[in-house]
């Protein structure tokens, strides 16, 4: 049976940081855990993803534990991946380009409208961007890598417009989860829904999995 992302009208008047505290209990609750590349990439922090929405809202809280935390990058459309990082790949039925929302660790997205890693790639705007809410238990400000053991949480709220949904709600979306860290002492490349290449490769939208709405 496909998963089903709850209805929470409850969230609408709730600002993120409320939204934060809720998911764990309101939200489906998904395991990014696949090892698709094990052999190069052993590593594999502790990754949960949390899934709510209202009308016009998707929720999306990442938790991770792990041994190491880098955020460098505050610009938004930066290269995230290379930090500490969380992402979201979105297809809507019958769709042909996707959308990929990746987050480092202190929230600073990189993100885009694309057919694949190199075809028909469309950032998104300033204007845009400034439409996904954002809270991270880190707080906001850059640090450079930091070796230990490190627990938090990112939450965001990306409108449904953004994703490409208005009006009826299709019954479903096609999607993955990610958890990366490119530039770091722990590199690793873990996924939702498994990826089957030999190279890790987030762009695989054949390897998406289904979530109903």
């Amino acid at each position: 049976m496909t998963p089903k992302i709850p209805y929470c009208p409850a969230l609408e008047d709730k600002s993120i940081e409320q939204v934060n505290a809720l998911l764990d209990d309101a939200g489906l609750s998904l395991s990014i855990d696949k090892l698709n590349w094990q052999k190069q990439y052993p590593y594999r922090p502790i990754t949960s993803v949390y899934l709510a929405r209202t009308d016009d809202m998707l929720y999306i809280k990442w938790h991770v534990n792990g041994i190491m935390l880098k955020a460098v990058y505050t610009e938004d459309n930066s290269d995230v991946y290379k930090d500490s990082c969380v992402e979201f790949f979105c297809l809507l039925p019958d769709g042909k380009h996707y959308i990929n929302l990746e987050f480092n660790c202190i929230g600073t997205c990189s993100a885009s409208r694309r057919l694949s890693r190199t075809e028909d790639v469309v950032h998104l705007t300033k204007e845009e961007l400034r439409t996904i809410v954002r809270y991270s238990s880190l707080g906001r400000r850059p640090f450079c890598e930091i070796d230990g053991q490190f627990t938090w949480d990112l939450c965001v709220g990306v409108p449904l417009q953004l994703l490409g949904i208005e009006g009826k709600l299709p019954e479903e979306i096609r999607c993955n989860f990610y958890k990366c860290a490119d530039d770091t002492s722990a590199v690793h490349f873990v996924s939702w829904a498994p990826i089957n290449t030999e190279r890790p490769d987030f762009h695989r939208p054949e390897a998406f999995g289904r979530l109903g709405l």
